[in-house]
């Protein structure tokens, strides 16, 4: 692809994702969606590869279906209440329309199955603006919309995506599925609060962006698709492989580090809503998905490949791209002990 095509699509994702959040009216907002969509198709078939195209069929499709319930819920509401604004959204039929038009596009449970085969179909930098970018602008609109939103819909949503997240990423040996279904779990935990703290969604987004982006970028540096090459990883570059694995413990949401963050205001919230039963079930799923993690994390430190390849060579080879790692790898792993001044600014 040449550079002024990228740098052109580039741009449209951003122009995209800021239309949408810029805007007070749906139209724009769908306007905003429609040209994220349209953008990103031209970098999942930039590899020409029936898997890549199949992908990106997938996709299209699936995100034009979940377009026109978007469309069809704000002119529903608009038809009966006379308001285009996007916090005006008051008929019931057309709010629930919407929430299951965003989950679509967001890929929350039981509206993920587009997710892991198409993440499978692309290469690691397309799945990263896939799992991290096109998640802003609709939990935005959520965020935006969430006094209207149904909360038992919601909770329903929230406890299919955590569970389905782990379950299914536990067989997986495709560390691009993996993630998938980890995107799953995590949008699981942003969907449960939503309606009681919007806030702490908004910070479980931030903190999952964050980690997804850091090991996105280290399965780049290695190399790595599966888990038999993520085993190599060891002996290609020790220090990229103990960050990994502490990233992957923070995507577990292990204390201390940064993913232990978002889950523990969670579940305090929810137990200050009196739902512990849900809390509970939500907490126990979670468990599923740091299964695999812990798997990853076994195949990266306990297993030695018989491959007596050169040390160094990778980590001297690609160092252009270790400041901006190293930084977010701190992010990742090391912001616990921030958590009080969040608490304060969040409430």
């Amino acid at each position: 692809m040449s550079p002024y095509a990228l740098s052109i699509i580039m741009s449209s994702l951003a122009t995209g994702t800021m239309l949408t959040l810029a805007s007070n009216h749906w139209f724009m907002a769908w306007m905003g969606l429609e040209l994220n969509t349209l953008a990103i198709i031209p970098l999942m078939t930039k590899t020409h590869h029936p898997r890549a195209t199949e992908a990106a069929t997938k996709y299209f499709l699936m995100q034009a279906l979940a377009s026109a319930m978007i469309l069809f819920s704000s002119t529903m509401n608009a038809w009966f209440m006379g308001e285009w604004e996007i916090t005006n959204m008051s008929h019931p039929i057309s709010t629930t329309i919407l929430t299951i038009g965003l989950a679509m596009k967001l890929g929350i449970a039981p509206f993920h199955m587009w997710l892991p085969d198409v993440l499978q179909g692309l290469n690691l930098l397309t799945c990263l603006i896939l799992s991290t970018w096109q998640k802003i602008a609709p939990m935005i609109l959520m965020i935006q919309i969430y006094p209207q939103l149904n909360t038992n819909l919601l909770i329903v949503m929230a406890i299919l995506s955590t569970t389905i997240g782990g379950w299914g990423g536990l067989n997986q040996t495709q560390l691009r599925k993996i993630m998938a279904y980890s995107s799953i779990a995590h949008l699981g935990w942003m969907t449960l609060v939503l309606c009681f703290m919007p806030s702490l969604s908004l910070l479980n987004l931030a903190v999952y962006m964050t980690m997804t982006t850091v090991m996105f970028l280290m399965f780049m540096n290695m190399m790595s698709t599966t888990i038999n090459k993520m085993a190599m990883s060891w002996l290609k570059n020790p220090v990229m492989a103990a960050s990994m694995m502490i990233v992957l413990m923070s995507l577990g949401g292990l204390p201390p580090t940064t993913g232990f963050m978002p889950k523990w205001l969670i579940i305090q919230e929810m137990t200050k809503q009196n739902l512990i039963a849900i809390t509970t079930i939500i907490a126990l799923s979670s468990l599923l998905s740091l299964f695999f993690y812990l798997r990853m994390s076994y195949s990266i430190s306990l297993t030695t490949s018989p491959n007596i390849s050169n040390t160094f060579s990778i980590w001297r080879q690609n160092n252009k791209n270790q400041m901006f790692l190293s930084m977010t790898i701190i992010l990742s792993t090391l912001m616990l002990p921030i958590t009080p001044t969040l608490i304060n600014i969040l409430n």
